[in-house]
């Protein structure tokens, strides 16, 4: 018997010996009035034994024969031993007229230590190390939008940032385009500048 079974064993017992309630057996086993009823009927006539689940030991009604287990193994390994389950079921099923799961299979190449092909495991994404100095990556896109709220024309937000240090930098400009984007690129780190706030050059 099994841990689960020695335990509604002990609980029917004192059930049947007036020992405990039938509704605290209910709460301690966590099972229905009916299940309850069964399970001590069972080892009222049977015994002990009648706590064990009927169905153990015998074979699934839906067991297939050895014989088709050993064909479909040996083809199998013959023909689609490269081939990932799913499709080797297909193959299965149309060329030899074997109709099985995949689960199916895979437990019959299991029980029989036949290697068989797996799914790639998704390549872990890693975070890559950030640029060590600003200037060295910047990342740019361009939104366009009615940012202003219809007072006056839709325009695009063009938008920096830098991978070292996550400075950010944006402008409004009334496309996006080459002289936009290089004007806005230049303002983000700007070279020196005279007290007029031109670059100089």
């Amino acid at each position: 018997m099994t841990q689960k079974e020695l335990k509604r064993l002990n609980v029917v017992h004192k059930i049947l010996d007036k020992i405990m309630s039938l509704k605290k057996g209910i709460e301690t086993l966590v099972l229905s009035y009916r299940q309850i009823k069964r399970i001590a009927s069972r080892v009222r006539t049977q015994g002990d034994a009648g706590v064990i689940h009927g169905s153990r030991g015998r074979e699934p009604n839906n067991k297939y024969p050895d014989k088709l287990r050993n064909s479909v193994t040996g083809i199998y390994q013959d023909r689609y031993y490269d081939f990932n389950l799913i499709h080797a079921c297909e193959k299965l099923k149309e060329f030899h007229g074997i109709k099985i799961s995949d689960q199916t299979l895979s437990n019959w190449l299991d029980a029989e230590s036949i290697p068989r092909k797996r799914k790639k495991g998704r390549k872990h994404r890693s975070w890559r190390e950030r640029m060590h100095h600003p200037g060295e990556l910047m990342q740019m896109d361009g939104s366009h939008h009615d940012w202003f709220e219809g007072r006056r024309d839709k325009c695009c937000l063009m938008g920096y940032i830098d991978d070292a240090n996550n400075k950010v930098y944006m402008h409004f400009y009334e496309y996006e385009g080459t002289f936009p984007a290089m004007d806005s690129f230049q303002a983000v780190y700007p070279q020196e500048r005279s007290p007029s706030g031109s670059i100089l050059r």
